[in-house]
């Protein structure tokens, strides 16, 4: 190996083999100016090269497209920064003043923070637009939610870059935290109502108490379908085609029945019912039985059942019990049941008694 003298000892005796001419252009400022850039540009471009093509080759092992996408968003970054360092040493090389220097530092320092804020806001979309495609994974970011997380983030990238900018020209930021905190404390107190449906919103998102498509019903008796699930609130629709909107603050803090969730959507249907005293106990189990099992909307799994509840005023009170397939078949079957109980009751001569009341009216003389 070569010692640094002789190194240098042949680039002199290079340097000087070069024609008069040519030694005096490049002499000039302008010149190596123009000499540093394009040696830069070149290492930038070959930056470039290894590093992208270093990632795209681990990138092309993976099944999913998002890591390609990623990679393909380093090429502006890493040019520029290259560049941004040779225009430093370029400018170095000018032998400027100290104080001229500090400002052209900073300022290189405050391009490049702007080259990869641009950058880590173009991530960070991409990365909420990938989580919110796939529910299966991120079950919080959804496309409802969406432009909130995409918003928040985009918010993150852009304080920390000026923070970053504070350090750089070594700015007071005393003034400035102080007069975030006094507008975050009003904006808090303003729209305390609002923060309160919204984060509720998050959490019945985040907690899946219920999905769009459930039937709910809340403690305050409102049943339906849920239509929609927002930020600000959620929407149900009745059985009477009545959409009814629930802030999410409320939704947050209410007893809620999904009469869809657990390990199956389907529901049991009631049929109550009272036969007279003197009835074949036997011969209405039969009866109701076989309602059920001819039922089309009852489910065979789990087998309808037929119970006897109690001795009431007037009746022997039985129950049948049958499964729907969804609560939103729970009105229709109850109403063919109903009918094919009565029928089949008036056929087999089976009373269903109803309370009778007896009025004497006594005449006084």
């Amino acid at each position: 190996m070569q010692e640094p003298s002789t190194v240098v000892g042949i680039g002199t005796k290079l340097f000087g083999q070069l024609p008069s001419w040519l030694i005096r252009i490049l002499e000039y400022p302008a010149v190596e100016v123009c000499l540093v850039l394009g040696s830069f540009f070149i290492l930038a471009k070959v930056a470039d090269w290894g590093i992208t093509g270093s990632l795209k080759k681990l990138t092309s092992k993976t099944r999913t497209d998002l890591d390609d996408k990623i990679v393909a968003l380093f090429h502006g970054p890493v040019v520029k920064t290259v560049l941004l360092f040779g225009l430093g040493v370029a400018v170095l090389s000018l032998d400027v003043g100290q104080e001229a220097w500090i400002t052209v530092q900073r300022m290189l320092l405050t391009l490049a923070v702007f080259v990869w804020t641009v950058f880590f806001l173009k991530l960070s979309g991409l990365l909420m637009k990938a989580a919110s495609s796939d529910k299966a994974r991120m079950k919080v970011v959804e496309p409802t939610t969406y432009p909130l997380f995409d918003n928040v983030a985009k918010l993150v990238v852009v304080a920390l870059a000026f923070y970053v900018l504070i350090g750089v020209w070594e700015w007071d930021a005393t003034g400035w935290v102080a007069s975030a905190g006094i507008l975050g404390l009003a904006v808090s107190f303003a729209a305390k109502d609002s923060l309160a449906n919204l984060f509720s919103g998050i959490f019945i998102i985040a907690d899946a108490p219920f999905r769009v498509g459930d039937y709910i019903l809340l403690d305050s008796g409102e049943r339906g379908e849920v239509v929609h699930i927002g930020l600000r609130s959620t929407r149900i629709l009745t059985r009477d085609d009545v959409e009814v909107t629930i802030p999410n603050g409320i939704l947050g803090n209410a007893k809620i029945v999904n009469e869809t969730g657990g390990p199956a959507p389907r529901q049991r249907v009631r049929v109550k019912v009272g036969v007279a005293y003197d009835s074949n106990l036997d011969q209405v189990r039969e009866i109701l039985a076989q309602v059920a099992a001819a039922e089309a909307l009852a489910l065979e799994s789990p087998e309808p059942r037929v119970r006897f509840r109690a001795f009431g005023e007037s009746s022997l009170s039985f129950e049948l019990l049958v499964w729907v397939a969804e609560p939103s078949l729970r009105g229709r079957a109850l109403d063919a049941l109903n009918t094919a109980v009565y029928e089949a009751f008036s056929e087999a001569g089976v009373q269903i008694p109803f309370p009778q009341r007896s009025v004497q009216i006594l005449e006084r003389s």
